[in-house]
């Protein structure tokens, strides 16, 4: 049996602000559970039949009508937790049963909290059987409104097996929900238990999220437990925290807002150098040369209160003195002249500010920070920084920053939170001659962040894959919105730092508690469709590696290996990161057999074993490459004297490119194990457009289970 999803109507919103004003008007943080009754049968949300006793004999009537055997539950504004207040007993056979317990439960509630309004008893029928699982919102102050999903009754806070998604969910996303938690085979059944009810639980999922998502003061809401059953699923037990305080509104601008803006501050014609200097050690100095050596053919406009010229530029006092229009002015002043510099600024109309100054929220100067934007709000100004390392937009031949110069073009787009971590990105892209689109440090993130960029990298056509580090989010919503969109087009790689989180926030439901600040993270940016890279080194091969690798166009992956371990190590790296290892048909496998010696193994992993000279390479991968029947390919090469690292490479090479001419492109990974020949024979690998690397298993089939998450999320597979 499935539940209709929720329609609100103008009837339904008017009943449930009846039940807001009367919580409001008595001060009341919480719904009682009749109020909340209320709710969830306004939003199509299976509960059991109920009623609430004000005495012993009005709970008795009330059992022998519903059915024994029922549950009695204590109902009081102040008593949250039920069952810690020893207000809830479970199975009771018999009129009798119920008004002793009637009594029980009034005493123990007054125990518990001498000053609590005790409302009554509700009564309610006993569900039997079914899966117990656990139904929530929180409300995350980066995120907003979030729906959870995961095993419920009494081992939820043990297990800790739930997931969240931002609110409303769409009927696939609450589908998607129960297939990632942990113990998803429990809900296909096991041990002749019926399968639950997947579409009736989903739809459950959809009505909460959407009720959570209209009702904006339910900051908390828990279904726990949720009876999961052959035919149908309902909610035992209903909790509702309210917060009639709702949260000020942030600072969101338009797509094309935002579009308009970034175009002009990341592909200026004309840029500013505010505290430009002639003097060798100023950052001033260090912008000016980046802009002059890096080869910028825009206008340059050095400013300065006292000099004429600087660097063979005229100077001017002030940007207002400027004669033409400015695109964006970086700041290279101390932070306290920065207020009056951006309100000048703001004057010109200039669209954008690039703060390089610290001394701002980073160190305490909260104040200071608000007050530079407020000013960029006054006047439309957007702000990249404070606390950066400036930017880098190849296209342009634009290093407006103080760091080293960079001008490898490509097309990774990549940016930081951090300047240490900025400079460990151009480093690596420097060592491993990585194009880059652009570069973009955001500190402190007062204004302008990821999901800023994010906008301007979907329409830049200099950029195909975004790689981001990040430590928070300050719209995480925001965030989730431009990724998702973002994301159907080109892959989102994200590295979020402080994953280790000290604990879940305080929260008065087991949702909230469950709900730890790095979980959200990961389940949201799943949601989003974003690859979410573990660590520095995966973010920087992930955006190295991944525009390297065409999109596989079906799940079925192969081993070549020339090395039985190796072979046993990749397959390990394939399940760790998401990959199907293809069942060898027979007749596949007797091709593959017709180029191995007998004692080598086929199926999958290929095991050509180590003596084999280049033909057999040669032979088995082409072959890997022309059926249809296989996606990708990961090699696993082993170091012989028979076949060198550098045939190994070049074999790989002339046979992926007589494919390519044919019009077979397939990913194709490489592991190389060996001396240090290897090193090289990797790198020209990767020259040509096989992801290859030396002394390791992982990172190969790392990449190329991130490019198949991409292409997973973006619908392409």
């Amino acid at each position: 049996m499935s539940i209709a999803v929720a329609e609100p109507t103008g009837g339904t919103k008017s009943e449930v602000q009846k039940i807001l004003a009367q919580a409001k008007a008595e001060g009341r943080t919480a719904l009682t559970a009749p109020e909340a009754k209320t709710l969830c049968e306004l939003y199509g949300i299976p509960i059991p039949q109920e009623g609430l006793a004000a005495s012993a004999d009005q709970a008795a009537e009330m059992a022998q009508d519903m059915g024994f055997p029922v549950v009695l539950k204590i109902v009081s504004p102040q008593i949250l937790h039920k069952t810690e207040a020893g207000g809830v007993l479970v199975g009771l056979k018999s009129a009798d049963e119920v008004r002793s317990g009637f009594q029980t439960i009034m005493d123990n509630a007054r125990r518990y909290d001498p000053k609590a309004e005790l409302l009554g008893v509700q009564v309610q029928q006993m569900l039997k059987g079914g899966q117990e699982v656990i139904v929530g919102a929180v409300t995350d102050p980066s995120f907003g409104k979030l729906v959870a999903f995961g095993l419920g009754g009494i081992l939820v806070e043990v297990l800790k097996d739930i997931t969240c998604r931002l609110a409303p969910v769409s009927r696939d996303e609450a589908l998607s929900m129960m297939y990632v938690i942990q113990v998803a085979e429990v809900l296909k059944g096991v041990r002749g238990a019926d399968p639950v009810d997947r579409n009736a639980l989903a739809d459950l999922i959809v009505n909460v999220s959407r009720l959570v998502d209209e009702v904006p003061e339910i900051v908390e809401l828990d279904l726990n437990p949720v009876f999961a059953r052959a035919d149908g699923a309902t909610a035992a037990d209903v909790r509702v925290v309210l917060d009639f305080e709702p949260a000020p509104p942030r600072y969101r601008p338009s797509e094309e807002e935002i579009l308009a803006k970034m175009n002009r501050i990341m592909q200026p014609d004309a840029v500013a150098v505010i505290g430009a200097s002639a003097e060798d050690g100023k950052i001033g100095n260090s912008v000016m040369k980046n802009l002059i050596n890096g080869g910028y053919k825009g206008q340059i406009y050095p400013i300065h209160p006292k000099a004429d010229e600087i660097l063979g530029i005229k100077a001017y006092r002030s940007v207002k003195d400027v004669p033409g229009d400015i695109d964006v002015a970086v700041f290279a002043i101390p932070a306290k002249f920065v207020a009056q510099a951006l309100t000048e600024v703001g004057e010109k109309k200039i669209p954008g500010a690039v703060l390089i100054p610290s001394g701002f929220a980073e160190t305490g100067n909260v104040e200071g920070q608000k007050e530079i934007v407020e000013i960029a709000r006054r006047y439309d100004v957007r702000l990249m920084g404070p606390n950066i390392y400036g930017f880098y937009y190849t296209p342009k031949n634009l290093c407006a920053t103080f760091c080293t110069p960079f001008d490898v073009k490509g097309r990774a787009a990549l940016s930081s939170q951090s300047g240490g971590i900025g400079m460990a990105i151009i480093g690596f892209s420097r060592s491993t001659k990585m194009g880059v689109s652009a570069i973009v440090g955001l500190g402190n993130k007062s204004d302008i962040d990821e999901d800023d960029l994010l906008t301007f990298f979907e329409h830049d056509d200099n950029t195909q894959v975004v790689a981001m580090h990040l430590e928070d989010l300050k719209d995480g919503r925001a965030f989730a919105e431009a990724a998702k969109r973002v994301s159907k087009k080109k892959p989102v790689v994200v590295l979020k730092a402080g994953r280790t989180s000290l604990g879940a926030r305080a929260a008065s439901s087991h949702t909230g508690a469950l709900a730890g600040n790095d979980k959200i993270y990961d389940d949201v940016l799943r949601q989003s469709g974003v690859i979410r890279a573990r660590s520095l080194q995966d973010l920087l091969q992930f955006a190295r590696g991944i525009p390297v690798l065409p999109t596989p166009k079906g799940e079925n992956v192969v081993i070549i290996t020339g090395a039985g371990g190796s072979g046993v190590l990749l397959s390990d790296a394939c399940v760790d990161n998401g990959l199907h290892l293809m069942s060898m048909p027979a007749d596949l496998d007797a091709a593959f057999r017709k180029f191995i010696p007998p004692f080598g193994a086929a199926g999958n992993p290929v095991d050509i074993t180590g003596g084999e000279p280049p033909t057999t390479y040669r032979n088995t991968i082409k072959l890997g490459l022309e059926d249809d029947r296989i996606h990708a390919l990961i090699l696993g090469y082993w170091h012989t004297i028979i076949t060198p690292p550098m045939v190994f490479a070049k074999v790989v090479t002339e046979v992926v490119e007589e494919m390519r001419a044919k019009g077979i492109d397939k990913p194709i990974v490489a592991s190389l194990a060996g001396d240090v020949q290897v090193e090289e024979a990797s790198e020209y690998l990767y020259d040509h457009g096989i992801v290859a690397y030396p002394y390791t298993t992982e990172m190969p089939v790392a990449v190329l289970g991130a490019k198949y998450r991409w292409a997973r999320a973006a619908g392409l597979l």
